[in-house]
């Protein structure tokens, strides 16, 4: 049976992940709360447990009294005639160990001791999964649609069970049972029931997680994302930075013939991706973010974080996209407050002087912009005050 036992504790260490060690301090903490349930006490009682045969051994230290008449509490002492039948060397007033016989337990004490061990089981199961998935916090794991919770959705980690709520759903996406999807995870917390995980679709970080995993150039740091804005289901904006002038950031990112990208669109269900060049130049950087909009002038006050921007007539709509879109999330990416004016509006406005919407670009310089595929009409025709309210008035 001991040799069983060692043989399960080593199959639990094993599939479980929990220390035989914790395992075997269990059963002696089972083993001594037995004892004080059968003898309502046991504050001199030890218990050991061989970890290599898992032989175990339940003693009591007692003291060595003169006589049987002088015992006045059987479990913390022992007449000298009873202690010399264990050791001939005994003395009055030393201790001695003497073993309890685990098979006198009561039923309901057996009962408790093995309580006690399936509880600390349990317990140490929830703390492996809880570290394991708590290191996993901020990164992107792949799970199982299991069953849909109300607006929620749970989704099966292996070991552990994911909240996805409703929240943190894209309302394009639907899925079905047993479907295979990558999410973010937000949230670790311990709680009395075991971990509690919480996951996301919508979050920014779902999609730099995704490049980092497709795009080797990002992985080892050749390629940085350096701002990142998103709005779940329809587009992200990402500016990207290369430490290598031989490598073309936006380049690595899409891949040849567009695969790295396309996998990630085909992962966000078809969201659109817009992959720019960052630029230490704010004035540079904004006429990227508005890509695909061509630019005519850019003003921007670095300590104010705002920028006026001059586009041709025919551009104003694409500039401000599909219900500000394109706008809204260029001054996330950027960090800017965007004031867009179609050349018409600029040269009306009171007092305007068309140099005073030039940033400070050396005029020989030409800035070449990639377009990208767009249809006639494809962006509607936004609603747009003449005051040019900043893009992030209008999100």
């Amino acid at each position: 049976m001991n040799k069983e036992l060692v043989e399960a504790l080593e199959m639990l260490e094993s599939e479980k992940e929990i220390s035989k060690e914790t395992l075997f301090t269990a059963i002696e903490d089972s083993l001594l709360i037995a004892c004080k349930n059968h003898f309502g006490k046991a504050d001199n009682v030890k218990a050991e447990v061989d970890r290599e045969t898992g032989d175990f051994l339940v003693y009591a230290e007692k003291e060595i009294v003169k006589d049987a008449d002088d015992v006045e509490d059987k479990l913390e002492q022992i007449s000298l005639a009873d202690a010399k039948e264990l050791d001939s060397k005994a003395k009055v007033g030393e201790t001695i160990k003497v073993e309890i016989q685990s098979k006198e337990f009561g039923r309901i004490a057996i009962q408790i001791a093995k309580n006690v061990i399936l509880q600390k089981i349990r317990e140490e199961e929830r703390s492996v999964i809880f570290n394991q998935f708590n290191e996993k916090e901020k990164q992107v794991v792949t799970g199982i649609v299991q069953r849909f919770v109300g607006d929620n959705i749970s989704i099966n980690l292996g070991k552990a069970d994911a909240l996805l709520s409703k929240s943190e759903q894209v309302p394009s996406e639907h899925f079905r049972p047993n479907e295979r999807i990558k999410v973010y995870i937000i949230e670790v917390k311990n709680t009395n029931k075991g971990p509690r995980i919480l996951v996301s679709r919508t979050h920014p970080e779902l999609v730099k997680k995704l490049f980092e995993s497709e795009v080797a150039e990002i992985a080892d740091g050749t390629v940085e994302i350096r701002s990142i804005a998103r709005e779940a289901g329809s587009r992200t904006k990402m500016a990207v930075w290369s430490n290598n002038p031989n490598v073309d950031p936006v380049g690595a990112c899409v891949g040849m013939n567009g695969t790295r990208v396309n996998s990630i669109v085909d992962e966000l269900k078809g969201e659109k991706i817009d992959i720019v060049c960052w630029d230490d130049n704010p004035g540079a950087l904004i006429q990227n973010a508005l890509s695909p909009a061509k630019i005519v002038a850019v003003f921007a006050d670095p300590d104010e974080k705002t920028a006026k921007v001059v586009v041709p007539d025919y551009q104003l709509s694409l500039a401000i996209g599909k219900e500000g879109q394109n706008a809204r999330l260029a001054a996330r990416l950027t960090g800017y407050k965007i004031d867009i004016k179609s050349e018409t509006q600029a040269k009306d406005a009171p007092g305007f002087r068309y140099e005073d919407y030039v940033d400070e670009f050396d005029d020989d310089e030409e800035y070449e912009y990639e377009e990208g595929e767009y249809e006639e009409g494809e962006y509607e025709e936004a609603e747009y005050d003449e005051t040019a309210e900043s893009a992030e008035d209008e999100a």
